[in-house]
This record gives C-alpha cells, sequence and structure tokens, in this order.
C-alpha cells in the first residue's frame, strides 16, 4: 500500500512540473490576408502543366477533358490584388485537377514569407479546393519559423480570373507556439 502512495505522489508530482514547463508553450493565433497571383498564360507563367491527359482530343465537357492535369506552381504573393504591388512570398507547390465532374483542385502548396513580420517564416495546405465555389476552405496542416507547428485554415476567394490565369483572396487563420 505505501508503493502505491509513493507512486502516487511521484506521478502527482510530475504532472505538476510538466505543467509549468508547458507555460511556454501557450498557442497564439495568427490571422494573414494576402494575394496569390496563378498565371498560366503568357512569356511568364507562374504555374506551367507538367503532366496530364493528352488534350488533342475534343471533348465536349471541358471539366472531364482537365482530369488528371497536375501543375506546378511558383506564385507570387502580394499585399493587394494589383500584381505591382508588395510582394510578401511565395506560394510554391503542386495541385491537380481532381475531379471529372467540377473543376476542383487537389492542392499541396507551401506558402513562404519573403519579408515583413513572417520573413522566412513557411505554412502548408494540402486539401480540396473548388475553384467555382465563391469562398473555399482549406486546412492548414503545419510550419516553420514563426508558424513551427501551426494548424489552421484558410479561406480563399477569386478575386479575378481571365481564362485560367486567377488572382485568389486568402485570409488565414493560423494556431502556432
Amino acid at each position: 500500500m505505501a508503493m502505491n502512495s509513493k507512486l502516487l505522489l511521484l506521478f502527482a508530482l510530475a504532472v505538476v512540473f510538466s505543467c509549468k514547463s508547458t507555460d511556454a508553450l501557450k498557442v497564439k493565433a495568427t490571422r494573414i490576408q494576402f494575394y496569390m497571383h496563378d498565371v498560366i498564360s503568357g512569356p511568364k507563367p507562374t504555374a506551367v502543366r507538367v503532366a496530364g491527359p493528352d488534350n488533342s482530343t475534343t471533348s465536349p465537357n471541358a471539366t472531364a477533358a482537365m482530369f488528371g492535369s497536375i501543375f506546378m506552381m511558383d506564385n507570387p504573393l502580394t499585399v493587394t490584388p494589383d500584381p505591382n504591388s508588395t510582394v510578401v512570398g511565395r506560394a510554391q507547390g503542386i495541385y491537380g485537377m481532381s475531379s471529372q465532374n467540377e473543376f476542383s483542385l487537389l492542392m499541396s502548396l507551401t506558402v513562404g514569407f519573403i519579408s515583413g513580420p513572417y520573413n522566412g517564416s513557411t505554412f502548408s495546405v494540402l486539401g480540396r479546393n473548388p475553384i467555382m465555389s465563391e469562398v473555399r476552405e482549406m486546412p492548414v496542416v503545419g510550419g516553420t519559423g514563426i508558424f513551427r507547428l501551426a494548424r489552421g485554415y484558410c479561406l480563399a476567394k477569386t478575386h479575378s480570373m481571365v481564362g485560367f490565369d486567377a488572382i485568389i483572396g486568402y485570409n488565414v487563420t493560423l494556431l502556432h507556439y
């Protein structure tokens, strides 16, 4: 019985001391807004198709014809929708046309900041993006630097679109330590 009491006391002390050391791990919430410029056309595209179906076949269904297309991106992120506004980072990653029935992407991208208070920090997004929906929610699954161990979500809303070139506004909510 005395041995069980000593073990219980030892366990209680371990819990008390571990709680004090977690004060430094308080969760912070950060909200960020930026605009991503996804340019597929023209002489300097920021996203290029690297794989997909042979487009020589004609299909009356444009969505089905694009299914399976994979793009690599290195898109600039700016503070306003104007492409000439201050660049705060880049979104680098891959996205694929993941549906035969709607314009929907499966996205894996890392947002890396190159200036401002988050300079050198990143966070990663992985999820489905049904691009014809007015607002799309995607999960944040990690990060580095200030955003180490980040989790959260981003809301994407298309600001403008010409052909397949788009400017997308992102509102991001991150929880991190």
